[in-house]
């Protein structure tokens, strides 16, 4: 077939308005991009980020403007081609990862702390701690469709002007259904917001545990599970049965009498979920914790190097990444998910931030900050296969992202 009359051929089936097309759409550089292994790297220093190809492990761009980065995270639009980044600064910005630039952006609080995006992708909701509450938006133009004020007049008084107190709200998430699952910290509680109908509905649960500060939701959506900084245990919610309420488990995670130092609280959405078991990063402790998910309950430890941040799985579930508070911020270990055994220790570099797998698991990126570098490893032999050059890296979220839940 000649070369024109391909060009005729994929002209007319763009003109028929196919979604496909979309995704092989020619970034400035005049070259067709897909989104399919295409990812986005947080610069946390400079208000930057890197999109980068994870099939070449190449960088491809960079974007500037984007404000406080300094607990940035990011989702996808359905399709792969937007990535939606939440500032520290109450930035919502909307990036084109096919033309390398920023699509929309906006201001949309003083300070936020992460965000979601709905189900069928139409909706993006961003928590805030000032003012506290989440807002919500239209993905395709970031107009404000709902404002959830989270206001706690219940349990404080009002505001010297006579407006409501409101909430710092913590671990955002989606949840199949149209529904944002979320944490209020200072009046401890858990919300539901369910868009299904077209209008918003809120279910609260009060009384779930003393300051929730994280939170994660199951892979298949089923769990919604709140961390409390303000005692020891965990908040969970049957997003399947979401009548019986809040049931408390793990009653002795946390810092316990003893009050061990702890350098820095270990991330929820850190957790690694494989088959039947939960990995669970101990508070302060050196050690994982392996529970059950079928009772909820620990059924084994596993000793570690230091104080885990984020016990990240496979995606093949074979082994476990962890990675540690600082000062021992530059090892990671793995271990077997069967055995437990330690598999290998490695030592990328000063201040390992985030890790993320590649969709079927083959290598493992990882954010080296203090060297101002990215590590791709192989995940089979731990080997070391290239090394980017990347200022500050902090976070790392490849596009596979857009279908899976809580992600």
């Amino acid at each position: 077939m000649s070369t024109n009359l391909t060009r005729m051929l994929i002209s007319g089936i763009c003109l028929l308005g196919l979604q496909a097309c979309a995704n092989i759409s020619s970034p400035t550089t005049g070259e067709i991009r897909a989104t399919g292994d295409l990812g986005v790297i947080i610069k946390r220093a400079t208000g930057e980020v890197q999109i980068v190809n994870h099939s070449s492990k190449t960088t491809l761009s960079e974007v500037q403007g984007l404000g406080d980065l300094s607990h940035a995270s990011i989702v996808y639009s359905r399709d792969q081609r937007y990535a939606y980044v939440f500032g520290r600064d109450g930035g919502l910005t909307k990036i084109d990862v096919l033309k390398d630039k920023i699509d929309k952006r906006i201001i949309q609080s003083g300070n936020s702390i992460g965000g979601a995006i709905s189900q069928d992708g139409k909706l993006v909701a961003v928590s805030n701690y000032s003012p506290g509450g989440v807002k919500v938006f239209n993905s395709d133009t970031l107009e404000l469709v709902a404002t959830i004020p989270a206001s706690i007049l219940s349990h404080k008084p009002a505001n010297e002007d006579g407006t409501p107190v409101r909430s710092k709200v913590v671990g955002l998430v989606d949840a199949p259904g149209q529904k944002f699952v979320f944490s209020l910290f200072d009046s401890h509680e858990i919300w539901i917001a369910d868009f299904a109908s077209g209008e918003l509905e809120l279910t609260k649960y009060h009384d779930i545990g003393l300051f929730p500060y994280d939170a994660l939701i199951s892979p298949d959506g089923r769990y919604y599970i709140a961390g409390l900084f303000g005692e020891d245990g965990m908040a969970l919610v049957d997003l399947w049965h979401p009548e019986n309420g809040v049931q408390r488990i793990l009653k002795d995670y946390g810092k316990g009498d003893k009050k061990l130092p702890v350098y820095k609280m270990p991330h929820l959405e850190g957790w690694a979920m494989a088959g039947d078991f939960a990995f669970v990063p101990a508070v302060g402790q050196h050690k994982v914790l392996v529970v059950s998910t079928k009772t909820w309950q620990q059924v084994a430890e596993i000793p570690a190097h230091s104080q885990p941040i984020f016990v990240m799985a496979q995606p093949d579930n074979r082994q476990i990444w962890v990675n540690y508070a600082f000062p021992d911020n530059n090892t990671i270990q793995i271990f077997n998910t069967e055995t437990y055994e330690l598999v290998n220790t490695l030592t990328p570099g000063p201040a390992v931030l985030h890790m993320e797998f590649t969709p079927r698991g083959e290598h493992v990126w990882m954010s080296v900050r203090d060297s101002n570098e990215v590590h791709v490893y192989d995940t089979q032999t731990q080997q070391l296969l290239k090394t980017l050059n990347v200022k500050s890296p902090s976070g790392i979220f490849f596009t596979n992202r857009a279908h899976q839940i809580g992600l």
